[in-house]
């Protein structure tokens, strides 16, 4: 921690600069075409809410069928008529979450996942308030919409971001990273919750264009994990 620290001052300098210019030079790309709600399948109810940032949106692929919502309703709906929402951002950290929430779609959802984190640490939230400002969404999610269950979706390694250039890379990589054990803490102690971690290797090819976001073989992945806990822990009918 004490590294980070003194890094930061010596390098604040060229870390200002080559932040400026990654916003400045990054690709802006769009959002996904698709849905954000509706129902599909058959078989049992089950109400999946997906809120989160750009990831969480889909950014990285032409539409939501190849995004994170579409690859997880098109497996559970072979099992489940899954009623969903998708409340997502690009650019949004939780402090955002916690203005959506009184406007939530349903009052009552199943399975509620989360994607939020990244933003967070480029754009300078402290840790301590990150966590505080989890702690109060999931509060809201169990205790005002009764989620049975809450997948919190881990950070993924920043510093394997083709978009962001050394040193900047190597330092958000270290606030990712201690984001992510931390925020794994806090769900591990909390009933109702579970954590799922980012397990994908990324490399070039495996992300969008513009270096910063996933492509359609990890959102896939991801999706795979999330359906795998929602089957597993979920209080599913």
């Amino acid at each position: 921690m004490m590294l980070d620290i003194g890094a930061r001052i010596a390098l604040l300098p060229v870390l200002i600069g080559q932040a400026l210019f990654v916003r400045n030079r990054i690709v802006k790309l769009p959002e996904p075409q698709g849905a954000r709600s509706g129902s599909c399948g058959s078989g049992p109810s089950l109400r999946l809410l997906i809120i989160g940032d750009s990831s969480a949106a889909g950014v990285g692929v032409a539409t939501q069928a190849d995004a994170l919502l579409g690859q997880i309703t098109q497996t559970l709906c072979d099992d489940f008529t899954v009623h969903y929402d998708l409340v997502a951002v690009t650019g949004a950290r939780t402090v955002d979450a916690l203005g959506w929430l009184p406007d939530l779609a349903s009052d009552q959802y199943d399975v509620v996942l989360t994607a939020f984190g990244v933003n967070d640490v480029t754009k300078g939230t402290s840790l301590r308030r990150f966590l505080w400002q989890q702690a109060q969404m999931l509060d809201h999610l169990q205790s005002q919409r009764q989620a049975g269950l809450v997948i919190i979706s881990g950070l993924p390694p920043v510093k394997d971001f083709p978009a962001l250039p050394y040193p900047l890379r190597w330092l958000l990589g270290r606030q990712a990273m201690r984001f992510d054990k931390a925020l794994r803490q806090m769900v591990d102690q909390r009933a109702g919750c579970a954590g799922l971690a980012f397990s994908q290797t990324l490399q070039a090819d495996s992300m969008a264009s513009d270096g910063f976001h996933p492509g359609p073989d990890v959102y896939a992945a991801w999706a795979a994990e999330a359906v795998k806990c929602i089957k597993a822990h979920a209080p599913l009918p």
